[in-house]
Protein backbone atom coordinates (compact mmCIF):
# COMPACT_ATOMS: atom_id res chain seq x y z
CA UNK A 1 0.00 0.00 0.00
CA UNK A 2 1.71 3.33 -1.26
CA UNK A 3 2.21 5.78 1.63
CA UNK A 4 -0.52 8.81 2.51
CA UNK A 5 0.04 12.28 2.37
CA UNK A 6 3.51 13.29 3.43
CA UNK A 7 4.83 10.27 6.06
CA UNK A 8 7.59 9.19 5.13
CA UNK A 9 7.93 5.42 5.78
CA UNK A 10 9.11 3.66 9.22
CA UNK A 11 12.83 3.05 8.11
CA UNK A 12 13.28 6.66 6.56
CA UNK A 13 14.94 9.84 8.18
CA UNK A 14 13.48 13.13 8.26
CA UNK A 15 15.73 16.21 7.21
CA UNK A 16 13.78 18.48 9.91
CA UNK A 17 14.66 17.13 13.39
CA UNK A 18 12.12 18.78 14.94
CA UNK A 19 9.06 17.27 12.86
CA UNK A 20 7.81 13.74 13.94
CA UNK A 21 4.53 11.81 12.04
CA UNK A 22 1.88 10.52 13.83
CA UNK A 23 0.84 7.00 12.28
CA UNK A 24 -2.97 6.79 13.73
CA UNK A 25 -3.48 3.15 14.25
CA UNK A 26 -0.81 1.74 12.28
CA UNK A 27 -2.43 -1.31 10.03
CA UNK A 28 -6.00 -0.04 10.04
CA UNK A 29 -5.05 3.37 7.92
CA UNK A 30 -7.50 2.00 5.06
CA UNK A 31 -10.31 2.45 8.10
CA UNK A 32 -9.50 5.81 9.87
CA UNK A 33 -12.82 7.31 8.91
CA UNK A 34 -14.71 4.86 10.07
CA UNK A 35 -12.95 4.57 13.04
CA UNK A 36 -13.07 8.35 13.69
CA UNK A 37 -16.96 7.66 14.03
CA UNK A 38 -16.62 6.02 17.98
CA UNK A 39 -14.03 8.62 18.34
CA UNK A 40 -15.72 11.81 17.79
CA UNK A 41 -18.80 10.10 19.42
CA UNK A 42 -16.94 9.69 22.27
CA UNK A 43 -15.10 13.09 22.42
CA UNK A 44 -18.39 14.55 22.23
CA UNK A 45 -19.76 12.77 25.11
CA UNK A 46 -16.77 14.09 27.19
CA UNK A 47 -17.44 17.11 26.20
CA UNK A 48 -20.80 17.34 27.17
CA UNK A 49 -20.82 14.84 30.03
CA UNK A 50 -17.76 16.75 31.97
CA UNK A 51 -18.82 20.53 31.29
CA UNK A 52 -22.73 19.12 32.22
CA UNK A 53 -21.21 17.94 35.48
CA UNK A 54 -19.09 21.14 36.39
CA UNK A 55 -22.61 23.10 35.61
CA UNK A 56 -24.63 21.39 38.43
CA UNK A 57 -21.93 21.45 40.87
CA UNK A 58 -21.64 25.03 40.37
CA UNK A 59 -25.13 25.70 40.10
CA UNK A 60 -26.46 23.20 42.76
CA UNK A 61 -26.01 24.43 46.44
CA UNK A 62 -26.47 21.16 47.64
CA UNK A 63 -23.55 19.59 45.82
CA UNK A 64 -21.45 22.32 47.86
CA UNK A 65 -19.54 19.35 49.27
CA UNK A 66 -16.20 17.89 49.07
CA UNK A 67 -16.71 14.90 47.03
CA UNK A 68 -18.28 17.13 44.32
CA UNK A 69 -15.23 19.36 44.67
CA UNK A 70 -13.01 16.79 44.29
CA UNK A 71 -15.49 15.09 41.36
CA UNK A 72 -15.29 18.90 39.36
CA UNK A 73 -11.63 18.77 39.51
CA UNK A 74 -11.57 15.17 38.07
CA UNK A 75 -14.00 16.26 35.47
CA UNK A 76 -11.23 19.32 34.66
CA UNK A 77 -8.93 16.51 34.40
CA UNK A 78 -10.72 14.62 32.12
CA UNK A 79 -11.44 17.75 30.09
CA UNK A 80 -7.49 18.37 29.66
CA UNK A 81 -6.57 15.06 28.79
CA UNK A 82 -9.42 14.21 25.79
CA UNK A 83 -8.62 18.27 24.79
CA UNK A 84 -4.88 17.45 24.64
CA UNK A 85 -5.51 14.29 22.92
CA UNK A 86 -8.50 13.52 20.83
CA UNK A 87 -8.63 16.85 18.45
CA UNK A 88 -5.57 16.11 17.12
CA UNK A 89 -6.31 12.21 16.64
CA UNK A 90 -9.27 13.09 14.31
CA UNK A 91 -7.29 15.10 11.96
CA UNK A 92 -5.39 12.22 11.20
CA UNK A 93 -8.12 10.57 11.08
CA UNK A 94 -10.43 12.86 8.71
CA UNK A 95 -7.63 15.07 7.34
CA UNK A 96 -4.51 12.36 7.55
CA UNK A 97 -2.80 15.50 8.99
CA UNK A 98 -0.39 13.53 11.10
CA UNK A 99 2.71 15.82 11.15
CA UNK A 100 3.43 17.39 14.59
CA UNK A 101 5.92 19.68 16.21
CA UNK A 102 8.56 17.59 18.38
CA UNK A 103 7.94 20.47 21.03
CA UNK A 104 3.98 20.20 20.41
CA UNK A 105 4.85 16.21 20.56
CA UNK A 106 6.54 16.95 24.01
CA UNK A 107 4.00 19.54 25.70
CA UNK A 108 0.97 17.00 24.71
CA UNK A 109 2.93 13.97 26.05
CA UNK A 110 3.52 16.13 29.55
CA UNK A 111 0.20 16.50 29.70
CA UNK A 112 -1.55 13.26 28.83
CA UNK A 113 0.73 12.13 32.10
CA UNK A 114 0.68 14.59 33.97
CA UNK A 115 -2.78 14.52 34.13
CA UNK A 116 -3.30 10.74 34.38
CA UNK A 117 -1.66 11.00 37.47
CA UNK A 118 -3.58 13.71 38.62
CA UNK A 119 -6.56 11.38 37.90
CA UNK A 120 -5.29 8.95 40.27
CA UNK A 121 -4.34 11.93 42.65
CA UNK A 122 -8.48 12.79 42.88
CA UNK A 123 -9.53 9.47 42.73
CA UNK A 124 -7.19 8.79 46.28
CA UNK A 125 -8.40 11.84 47.64
CA UNK A 126 -12.19 11.40 47.09
CA UNK A 127 -11.29 7.75 48.62
CA UNK A 128 -10.22 9.76 51.78
CA UNK A 129 -13.28 11.89 51.76
CA UNK A 130 -15.29 8.43 51.91
CA UNK A 131 -13.38 7.65 54.98
CA UNK A 132 -13.74 10.16 56.69
CA UNK A 133 -17.58 10.72 55.87
CA UNK A 134 -17.98 7.18 56.83
CA UNK A 135 -15.50 6.52 60.09
CA UNK A 136 -15.56 9.75 61.34
CA UNK A 137 -18.66 11.39 60.31
CA UNK A 138 -18.80 13.62 63.73
CA UNK A 139 -15.45 15.30 62.48
CA UNK A 140 -16.07 15.30 58.84
CA UNK A 141 -16.93 19.38 58.46
CA UNK A 142 -13.69 19.93 60.85
CA UNK A 143 -11.31 17.87 58.86
CA UNK A 144 -12.07 18.83 55.26
CA UNK A 145 -12.68 22.15 54.68
CA UNK A 146 -12.40 24.25 51.62
CA UNK A 147 -9.25 25.20 52.90
CA UNK A 148 -8.67 21.40 52.97
CA UNK A 149 -9.80 20.33 49.81
CA UNK A 150 -7.73 23.40 48.04
CA UNK A 151 -4.64 22.23 49.18
CA UNK A 152 -5.25 18.79 48.56
CA UNK A 153 -6.30 19.99 44.98
CA UNK A 154 -2.49 22.52 44.53
CA UNK A 155 -0.80 19.13 46.21
CA UNK A 156 -2.74 16.73 43.58
CA UNK A 157 -1.39 19.37 40.76
CA UNK A 158 2.14 19.96 41.90
CA UNK A 159 3.14 16.21 42.16
CA UNK A 160 2.12 15.44 38.70
CA UNK A 161 4.04 18.50 37.86
CA UNK A 162 7.04 17.91 39.38
CA UNK A 163 7.25 13.71 39.02
CA UNK A 164 6.44 14.37 34.62
CA UNK A 165 8.23 17.33 34.37
CA UNK A 166 11.50 15.29 33.91
CA UNK A 167 9.48 13.09 31.15
CA UNK A 168 10.12 15.97 27.83
CA UNK A 169 13.51 16.43 29.02
CA UNK A 170 14.82 12.65 29.14
CA UNK A 171 12.99 12.48 25.54
CA UNK A 172 14.49 15.90 24.21
CA UNK A 173 18.31 14.57 25.25
CA UNK A 174 17.98 11.83 22.77
CA UNK A 175 19.20 11.80 19.24
CA UNK A 176 16.66 10.81 16.65
CA UNK A 177 19.05 10.24 13.62
CA UNK A 178 16.65 7.90 12.10
CA UNK A 179 12.84 7.42 11.85
CA UNK A 180 10.38 10.39 12.89
CA UNK A 181 7.56 8.14 12.19
CA UNK A 182 5.66 7.76 16.02
CA UNK A 183 3.47 4.39 15.59
CA UNK A 184 0.39 5.87 18.27
CA UNK A 185 -2.13 7.82 17.81
CA UNK A 186 -0.12 10.62 20.33
CA UNK A 187 2.94 11.15 21.94
CA UNK A 188 3.37 8.94 24.28
CA UNK A 189 6.43 8.36 26.19
CA UNK A 190 8.18 5.21 25.41
CA UNK A 191 6.44 5.21 21.84
CA UNK A 192 8.42 8.13 21.24
CA UNK A 193 11.73 7.41 22.98
CA UNK A 194 12.13 3.98 21.20
CA UNK A 195 12.83 5.52 18.49
CA UNK A 196 15.81 7.34 19.36
CA UNK A 197 19.42 5.87 17.85
CA UNK A 198 20.46 5.57 22.04
CA UNK A 199 20.37 4.26 25.06
CA UNK A 200 16.71 4.71 26.48
CA UNK A 201 17.08 2.19 29.71
CA UNK A 202 16.90 5.52 31.91
CA UNK A 203 13.48 6.58 30.29
CA UNK A 204 11.83 3.00 30.51
CA UNK A 205 13.66 2.87 34.22
CA UNK A 206 12.12 6.41 35.14
CA UNK A 207 8.25 5.20 33.88
CA UNK A 208 8.51 2.13 35.56
CA UNK A 209 9.15 3.76 38.77
CA UNK A 210 6.46 5.97 38.42
CA UNK A 211 3.77 3.48 37.23
CA UNK A 212 4.33 1.30 40.16
CA UNK A 213 5.41 3.30 42.97
CA UNK A 214 3.41 6.71 42.97
CA UNK A 215 -0.16 4.85 40.63
CA UNK A 216 0.64 1.63 43.22
CA UNK A 217 1.29 3.73 46.70
CA UNK A 218 -2.53 5.66 45.43
CA UNK A 219 -4.23 1.91 45.24
CA UNK A 220 -2.33 0.84 48.19
CA UNK A 221 -3.88 3.67 49.95
CA UNK A 222 -6.99 3.45 48.34
CA UNK A 223 -7.22 0.44 49.33
CA UNK A 224 -6.48 0.98 52.80
CA UNK A 225 -9.23 3.56 53.06
CA UNK A 226 -11.77 0.87 51.89
CA UNK A 227 -10.26 -2.06 54.40
CA UNK A 228 -11.45 0.90 56.97
CA UNK A 229 -14.79 1.43 55.76
CA UNK A 230 -15.47 -1.76 55.35
CA UNK A 231 -14.97 -2.95 58.98
CA UNK A 232 -16.96 0.26 60.17
CA UNK A 233 -19.82 -0.25 57.89
CA UNK A 234 -20.15 -3.81 59.11
CA UNK A 235 -20.27 -2.57 62.67
CA UNK A 236 -23.58 -0.58 62.17
CA UNK A 237 -26.16 -1.98 63.75
CA UNK A 238 -28.98 -2.39 61.19
CA UNK A 239 -28.47 -3.83 57.31
CA UNK A 240 -30.35 -0.57 56.46
CA UNK A 241 -27.50 1.64 57.77
CA UNK A 242 -24.93 -0.56 56.15
CA UNK A 243 -26.60 -0.69 52.70
CA UNK A 244 -27.04 3.75 53.23
CA UNK A 245 -23.16 3.85 53.97
CA UNK A 246 -22.39 1.20 50.98
CA UNK A 247 -24.61 3.80 48.71
CA UNK A 248 -22.32 6.38 49.60
CA UNK A 249 -19.61 4.57 47.97
CA UNK A 250 -20.63 3.08 44.92
CA UNK A 251 -19.83 6.12 42.23
CA UNK A 252 -16.56 6.42 43.82
CA UNK A 253 -16.13 2.38 43.54
CA UNK A 254 -17.22 2.36 39.51
CA UNK A 255 -14.79 5.44 38.76
CA UNK A 256 -11.98 3.32 40.57
CA UNK A 257 -12.98 0.57 38.21
CA UNK A 258 -13.45 2.60 34.95
CA UNK A 259 -9.76 4.50 35.84
CA UNK A 260 -7.57 1.48 36.95
CA UNK A 261 -8.59 -1.66 35.02
CA UNK A 262 -8.46 -0.09 31.29
CA UNK A 263 -4.63 0.72 32.36
CA UNK A 264 -3.55 -2.67 34.12
CA UNK A 265 -5.53 -4.97 30.76
CA UNK A 266 -3.59 -2.44 28.88
CA UNK A 267 0.09 -2.50 30.80
CA UNK A 268 -0.79 -6.59 30.70
CA UNK A 269 -1.30 -6.73 26.85
CA UNK A 270 1.73 -4.40 25.85
CA UNK A 271 4.16 -6.68 28.11
CA UNK A 272 2.91 -10.14 27.26
CA UNK A 273 0.80 -10.11 24.47
CA UNK A 274 3.86 -10.12 21.69
CA UNK A 275 1.25 -12.39 19.18
CA UNK A 276 -0.99 -9.73 19.32
CA UNK A 277 -1.00 -7.15 16.28
CA UNK A 278 -0.07 -3.79 16.76
CA UNK A 279 -2.73 -1.68 16.24
CA UNK A 280 -4.57 -3.86 19.37
CA UNK A 281 -2.12 -2.13 21.69
CA UNK A 282 -2.47 1.57 19.89
CA UNK A 283 -6.26 0.98 20.36
CA UNK A 284 -6.11 -0.13 23.97
CA UNK A 285 -3.35 2.64 24.54
CA UNK A 286 -6.19 5.26 23.46
CA UNK A 287 -9.03 3.63 24.55
CA UNK A 288 -7.33 4.09 28.23
CA UNK A 289 -6.87 7.28 27.64
CA UNK A 290 -10.71 8.33 26.54
CA UNK A 291 -12.52 6.02 28.45
CA UNK A 292 -12.62 7.35 31.56
CA UNK A 293 -13.19 10.66 31.15
CA UNK A 294 -16.01 9.30 29.16
CA UNK A 295 -17.60 7.56 31.68
CA UNK A 296 -17.07 9.32 35.07
CA UNK A 297 -19.65 11.72 34.53
CA UNK A 298 -21.87 9.15 33.47
CA UNK A 299 -21.40 6.79 36.30
CA UNK A 300 -21.61 10.13 38.68
CA UNK A 301 -25.08 10.93 36.71
CA UNK A 302 -26.81 8.05 37.17
CA UNK A 303 -25.87 6.80 40.52
CA UNK A 304 -25.87 10.57 42.14
CA UNK A 305 -29.52 11.45 42.84
CA UNK A 306 -28.80 15.47 42.68
CA UNK A 307 -27.16 15.90 39.98
CA UNK A 308 -29.47 13.10 37.66
CA UNK A 309 -32.89 15.31 38.95
CA UNK A 310 -30.56 18.85 37.86
CA UNK A 311 -29.59 17.36 34.73
CA UNK A 312 -33.26 16.21 34.12
CA UNK A 313 -34.62 20.02 34.98
CA UNK A 314 -31.81 21.07 32.79
CA UNK A 315 -32.66 19.36 29.79
CA UNK A 316 -36.24 19.69 30.10
CA UNK A 317 -35.67 23.49 29.80
CA UNK A 318 -36.62 24.11 33.47
CA UNK A 319 -34.51 25.66 36.20
CA UNK A 320 -34.92 24.88 40.21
Amino acid sequence: MPQEGNVPSSNSTSSDPSVFFLTGIPGLEDMHLWISIPFSSVFAIILLGNCTLLYVIRTEPSLHKPMFYFLAMLAVVNLVLSTTTVPKILSIFWFNSREINFSACLVQMFFIHSFSMMESALLLAMAFDRYVAICNPLRYATILTNSVIVKIGLAALVRAVVLMAPLPFLVRRLPFCQSHVIAHCACDHMAVAKLACADTRINSIYGIIIAFFIVGLDLMFIALSYVKIIRTVLSLASKEEQLKAFGTCVSHLFAILVVYLPGVLSSVIHRFGEQIAPYVHILLGTFYLLFPPMMNPIVYGVKTKQIRDRVCLIFQGKSI
